[in-house]
């Protein structure tokens, strides 16, 4: 879908715990540092529709597992995927697409990286019957 990128993550053997990549500021998908946050979703849960007018997310999934729904209104498209350790990645989202995400697991936890500071006004916030988005069974 235009306006996402996923990218592949290392993940670092550590016997004591691993290490797990992020971001860095000379990958091409780093365009500024605004503001880093978690995002905990209970088990069944959905966080959405929200669509960002401005703000450039990088999400990666710390803990558990997250189905993350992409809906482009211009194109009718959808996109969706699960991120977990299993499936580690970095996604990033430019403004203009509504998300929403599910919490897969009973701990779920997701990173977001974002290129502005958090403004409640830049955000439009849809409830989840505004789009018909089929969730699958969990």
């Amino acid at each position: 879908m235009d306006g996402i990128i996923l990218t592949p993550l290392k993940k670092i053997y550590h016997p004591k715990g691993d290490i797990l990549k992020g971001i860095t500021k000379s990958d091409t998908e780093f365009s500024e540092f605004g503001e880093a946050y978690f995002s905990v979703v209970n088990q069944g849960d959905i966080k959405g529709w929200k669509k960002h007018t401005k703000i450039i997310s990088n999400l990666i999934v710390v803990t558990g597992e997250i189905e993350l729904v992409f809906h482009n209104e211009h194109t009718k498209e959808f996109f969706n995927i699960k991120m977990s350790r299993n499936n580690y990645k970095r996604l990033t989202v430019k403004a203009g697409l509504w998300m929403a995400f599910r919490g897969i697991e009973k701990h779920n936890i997701l990173f977001n990286l974002s290129d502005i500071e958090h403004d409640p006004d830049e955000a439009v916030i849809n409830d989840l019957n505004k789009i018909d988005y089929r969730w699958s069974n969990i």
